[in-house]
């Protein structure tokens, strides 16, 4: 599970921030929405706010971003564009065995080149104190390098700095180093990341290939996600029947269609006892509550981790806020998600999130700031029973779009006026 993401001089963010999901125990509202091992609590989910163009989506690329690296692929990383520095840095703080571990790393987009890594374990004795103990430490700028495998530290100079040095070395002839890529791909392999704009329907398709228990939950969960489908299967090519205006049927190129349509015209919706292709007469909706189905059963299934940029887009209400309910349940062990969104009847301190739980990002004219509702305290009037909504509406939290749209009706109303004029 994700503890705390930081960035600094990538994509939007300039400064230094970071984003936490360290529970606060000194508050014991909704203790089910922690998950809790070895002393260590983390919070199941987040959402952050803000208005478009201020630095949400960043903020997930930023992840997309360090799951890539981890997992030696293309990151797509950019540094901040108005920075004279194109050395990005980005670190995570995760639990993963039940233990708590730290990595950072700093990358040259311009080289193309990582020029400072190190990873950590960070221990917690009964008392709640913490102590932090190196594996791996390779800061190539001031040449120092520290490793707890004393035959690599001769090798960390030379070796290329084009990748991590647990991709350059051949890391099964150094116990701890393997056990650190061990343990860096497994935390990342069980990151989904996913834009409900552009969300895919494949990996959907795919769980509703295999019949098993998994399948049906993601069928029960769009069933109930929309309430006049009787079901939702993946069907043989014969079953399908679209009625033309001859009800002929389908000419035989139809199967010439590539693969990946032929998979998504297989997803049938049922309804009334008709079996219609989801791809061609359900709602936008419908098609995205589908697609994220497996992403949601799936995390909750095998404790992976769901990050989830406009959770809210084309979504009701009430559904979003079923989705972050089934992470927030006792019931959920070890799943947890992170989303963007819009949609303030999400941000509900009475019913529903920790005040951490609910997170800001905020731009102006200096720099880009990412903050928690947990930042503002009682003594500046904002506490867990307090209408969160409406002092959001208020602009008392920032992160809140100030467009000055009256000027823009004006401006066209006063050519619109003009126009009529000239025409005259």
């Amino acid at each position: 599970m994700i503890i705390e993401v930081r960035a600094k001089n990538c994509y939007v963010f300039q400064e230094e921030i970071a984003f936490s999901m360290k529970a606060d125990m000194r508050n014991k509202k909704f203790g089910t929405n922690v998950y809790t091992e070895n002393n260590f609590n983390v919070l199941k989910t987040a959402g952050v706010y803000g208005p478009n163009n201020a630095g949400k989506t960043c903020l997930i690329k930023c992840i997309r971003a360090i799951k890539a690296v981890l997992l030696n692929n293309k990151s797509g990383l950019m540094s901040n564009i108005f920075a004279n520095n194109p050395v990005c840095e980005l670190g995570i703080t995760f639990m993963a065995l039940g233990r708590k571990f730290s990595y950072d790393f700093k990358y040259d987009t311009k080289k193309e080149e990582f020029v400072y890594e190190a990873f950590s374990e960070i221990l917690k004795d009964k008392y709640n104190n913490e102590k932090e103990v190196c594996w791996l430490k390779r800061d190539i700028e001031n040449e120092d390098y520290e490793c707890v495998d004393d035959g690599i530290l001769p090798m960390i100079s030379v070796v290329s700095k084009n990748n991590l040095l647990c991709y350059i070395i051949d890391t099964s002839k150094f116990e701890r180093i393997d056990e650190m890529k061990e343990i860096l791909v497994g935390f990342a392999e069980k990151i989904d990341v996913i834009n409900m704009n552009n969300i895919p329907m494949g990996h959907t398709i795919e769980l509703m290939k295999n019949k098993n228990q998994l399948q049906q939950k993601v069928v029960d969960f769009i069933k109930n996600a929309d309430l006049y489908m009787d079901n939702f299967e993946y069907v043989d090519m014969d079953k399908i029947r679209i009625k033309s205006a001859d009800d002929e049927k389908p000419e035989e190129n139809v199967l010439d269609l590539p693969e990946n349509i032929m998979d998504q015209i297989r997803l049938v919706s049922t309804y009334k006892g008709v079996h219609v292709p989801s791809m061609l007469f359900d709602s936008t909706g419908t098609k995205k509550i589908a697609a994220i189905a497996s992403y949601v059963i799936e995390a909750l299934q095998q404790g992976r981790i769901l990050v989830v940029d406009e959770l809210d887009s084309s979504i009701h209400f009430k559904l979003t806020r079923a989705i972050v309910a089934l992470f927030n349940n006792e019931l959920n062990m070890n799943a947890q998600m992170i989303f963007t969104v819009h949609d303030i009847n999400l941000m509900d301190c009475k019913r529903m999130f920790r005040k951490e739980q609910i997170w800001f990002v905020h731009k102006d004219v200096e720099r880009v700031y990412v903050y928690s509702l947990a930042d503002f305290t009682a003594q500046k009037g904002v506490r867990d029973t307090s209408d969160i909504m409406e002092k959001y509406r208020k602009g008392a939290l920032g992160a809140l779009p100030d467009p000055d749209l009256i000027n823009s009706l004006i401006s066209i109303s006063g050519n619109a006026k003009g126009d009529d004029a000239y025409d005259k």
